[in-house]
């Protein structure tokens, strides 16, 4: 039996074993901590919803207090995962244990971030409008706010979407699969999303990277904007940063599991039917249902 465990631990740890897979942290600096983002991210709650999460009873005498004390709570932790984040992207070969350029741009980049909370307060704040006026079941904002998972899911995003903004490496993206993992809805958080956006139900909800949506948009459950193709380069493999996923104009409304691909344009207005797949420009104000008897008419059945 020590032989057979013996045998396993050294093919475990020859290099050309784990090469692929291992990470040797740069300047001494370990991976972001997932636990740590999580506090991060609870915290940011507390800020945008107070009331709702954190301190169980809080008074509008002491909210300013309160406040502060989260944001230099947030600032601290936030500058500490940034810099881990800044040391995994980091090409520069120098190793050492402490970076001074990489503390002042974290300090920098988490000052920067905590200065876009009040805008993401005012965007999610539309959000929970669109959610409320596009479910009759929700009975107040603060439902919304305290159980739908698409709130949870778009704090999350637009967290991550600021921090993309700022060049932040590997965070934003750790913070966005939290939201997946918590609520079955992946919004990349390189995709671009107006005001007042919502998703009803939400479990199976793709948003590509390149996405781009407007304001007042709706979608539903298992709906997909995604990449019909993957441009190749000379030696085979898929070129990055291409705009590849769909552009999706105002006040558009998309259906359960219907399937967007490519960069095409859902003009404003549009209705897209469930499970319908559309790989072609819809034009504004058009209807794109599945196909049905003869007998019955539709408004628009091209653009699939």
């Amino acid at each position: 039996m020590k032989k057979k465990l013996l045998h396993t631990i050294e093919a475990l740890s020859s290099p050309q074993s784990y090469n692929s897979v291992y990470h040797e942290p740069n300047h001494g600096s370990p991976m972001p901590s997932i636990k740590e983002l999580k506090e991060i991210v609870a915290t940011i709650r507390e800020i945008i919803f107070p009331g709702y999460f954190g301190l169980e009873i809080l008074q509008e005498e002491t909210i300013s207090f309160y406040t502060g004390v989260n944001i230099d709570k947030l600032f601290n932790l936030l500058t500490r995962q940034i810099r881990r984040g800044l040391c995994f992207g980091c090409d520069t070969n120098t190793i050492t244990h402490t970076c001074n350029t990489c503390d002042n741009q974290a300090e920098e980049l988490a000052l920067q971030f905590i200065e876009t909370l009040p805008n993401i307060r005012r965007l999610l704040a539309t959000d929970i409008q669109a959610a409320y006026n596009g479910d009759p079941a929700a009975k107040s904002f603060g439902e919304i706010i305290f159980c739908y998972p698409v709130i949870k899911a778009l704090t999350n995003y637009r967290v991550a979407h600021e921090l993309v903004k700022l060049n932040v490496p590997l965070i934003p993206r750790i913070i966005s699969e939290m939201a997946h993992s918590e609520t079955g809805i992946d919004i990349h958080p390189e995709a671009t999303i107006g005001e007042y956006f919502t998703i009803d139900h939400g479990t199976g909800v793709v948003i590509g990277a390149t996405s781009i949506i407007g304001n007042h948009v709706q979608l539903y459950q298992g709906v997909t904007l995604g990449a019909k193709n993957f441009p190749l380069d000379e030696h085979g493999n898929p070129i990055k940063g291409v705009p590849r996923h769909p552009i999706v104009e105002d006040n558009v409304v998309i259906y359960s599991n219907a399937t967007i691909l490519g960069r095409i344009t859902i003009g404003t207005a549009a209705i897209i039917g469930g499970n319908v797949w559309v790989t072609n420009d819809v034009p504004a104000g058009a209807r794109i249902l599945q196909s049905r008897p003869r007998s019955e008419s539709f408004e628009y059945g091209g653009g699939i």
